[in-house]
């Protein structure tokens, strides 16, 4: 069955066409509330962009993006990862204001992700980006949009346990986060993984932001992967949520202040990226042409998983899944889109 399992005792609280329903609802509520949280204003983005642009999300460094020919414009197109540098160089464009931001609906195609129960080939995200100040350029800034994030999707849950009761019968998530860095979890779980650090102290606390994401720990390995050209790997982090179903840590949100001009030169070196400073949007943002900014993405998805209590992704979006995956989980009468 791949990496899907169907865990023990596990029963949907919706119907398939009431899930739906509350897909929709919490799509809704949560985006009105992250606007005004934040202060942003939705805008259309691009499903693919120009490879020579720089603008695509590298990831890890090694996923493979869709790429496909336009004959009709002489060019490529390039399926995107994310939006992290669209956003800013949106900001540049519209010239938007310190304060303010944007965000919009991303999807993308991640043709490398292995599908299990948090992952899809298919990602759908809310993308968002605000100009901030050079004063506001702290860890301070990060960690009041971090709380605003936390509280638009706690209250969000409220609203939808309201029309769906059956939803109470899972936790309330904990709207008190709590902040730890990378190094802190490796020193405080040095015989573990990553991942095993976060499932060990997120189900202690609960919601948890890890910082500091992208750079090498005292063990000489990152906490886990950030391309060096969009956040700057001190002021950055992943929310996550612990989430019952599965007994695990669900990430939500990678989200940070975006690179200076001295915090990309730095990062693309000790990344092995200088290649990188000729193309468009890097060498703009060396120049200092670009707005400071912040932002992040938070899954849909994945957000909709942990409201509605759900076991897999497939369950709430449409997407491909191994033959074995979609014949147990059939057979155990749980429908994957």
């Amino acid at each position: 069955m791949g990496q899907s399992y169907i865990p023990a005792g596990y029963t949907p609280h919706l119907s398939l066409y009431q899930t739906q329903s509350a897909i929709s609802l919490i799509k809704r509520v949560f985006q009105d509330s992250l606007a005004r949280a934040l202060n942003l204003k939705r805008v259309s983005a691009p499903l693919f962009v120009e490879p020579s642009s720089g603008l695509n999300d590298d990831l890890n460094g090694v996923e493979r993006p869709v790429s496909f020919d336009i004959p009709g414009a002489n060019a490529e197109g390039q399926v995107v990862h994310s939006l992290a540098k669209w956003k800013r160089m949106a900001l540049y464009r519209y010239d938007i204001l310190p304060g303010k931001g944007i965000y919009t609906d991303m999807n993308a195609i991640r043709r490398d992700e292995t599908p299990d129960n948090l992952h899809s080939i298919y990602v759908d995200q809310w993308d968002w980006e605000k100009v901030i100040t050079e004063e506001s350029r702290t860890l301070f800034t990060l960690h009041q949009a971090v709380q605003s994030i936390v509280e638009s999707i706690c209250d969000t849950q409220l609203t939808v346990r309201g029309k769906y009761p059956q939803l109470c019968e899972t936790p309330l998530l904990c709207r008190r986060v709590t902040f730890v860095t990378a190094q802190e979890l490796e020193d405080m779980y040095p015989g573990m993984t990553p991942k095993e650090r976060e499932n060990a102290f997120v189900r202690e606390h609960g919601t948890v932001f890890i910082q500091g994401i992208g750079g090498k720990l005292k063990s000489g390995q990152p906490h886990d992967g950030r391309a060096p050209d969009y956040d700057d790997w001190e002021m950055n982090g992943d929310i996550l949520f612990w989430h019952p179903v599965l007994s695990c840590a669900m990430e939500i949100s990678s989200m940070g202040i975006r690179v200076s001009p001295e915090s990309l030169d730095r990062q693309l070196t000790l990344s092995g990226c200088d290649s990188r400073r000729s193309l468009p949007f890097h060498k703009l943002l060396l120049e200092g042409k670009l707005p400071l900014t912040m932002g992040g993405g938070i899954g849909q998805s994945r957000l909709c998983m942990l409201l509605l209590g759900k076991a897999h992704i497939g369950e709430v979006q449409s997407s491909i899944w191994d033959e074995t995956t979609r014949r147990v989980f059939e057979e155990a009468g749980i429908t994957l889109l």
